[in-house]
């Protein structure tokens, strides 16, 4: 890794369009899921063999999340819903350590064809943002 790089969050997000377009997961034919899977799997081998792999991870539906904020005294105040209907919702992410922006951008592309039911790519939306990292305190 180079000490130059910039580390890149890609968000891959499941849009309203999606939806209409691409069944749940879990109605796929098993093959096309296992396709999608290897996907996955292969995108993170080329991206640690590259050096630029720091960490990917699929999300639970926004069904199982919960909602925390501190109440009385500092205690976990836990909300599991109901949530507002939205279009789109985050269903993984990665984090990769760049040389540039435009690598980033190129790899979001790339992820964002992931192979869905028969094999067409799903084209879904991924949000690149850069990781901001602050200065240690003493350099502030």
């Amino acid at each position: 890794m180079r000490s130059e790089d910039v580390k890149y969050m890609m968000l891959m997000q499941f849009s309203g369009q999606l939806k209409d377009e691409v069944p749940p997961m879990h109605t796929w034919p098993v093959e096309d899921v296992r396709a999608h899977i290897e996907f996955m799997h292969d995108t993170n081998r080329k991206l640690t063999e590259a050096g630029e792999f720091v960490d990917a991870q699929g999300l639970a539906a926004p069904d199982q999340a919960r909602i925390v904020r501190a109440g009385a005294g500092g205690a976990a105040v836990v909300t599991d819903g109901p949530f507002p209907e939205t279009k789109e919702f985050l269903i993984g992410y990665w984090i990769v350590d760049c040389d540039s922006p435009e690598r980033a951008v190129d790899l979001a592309a790339y992820v964002s064809a992931a192979p869905g039911p028969g094999g067409k790519p799903l084209n879904m939306p991924i949000e690149v943002r850069e990781v901001m990292s602050a200065a240690p305190p003493e350099e502030l």
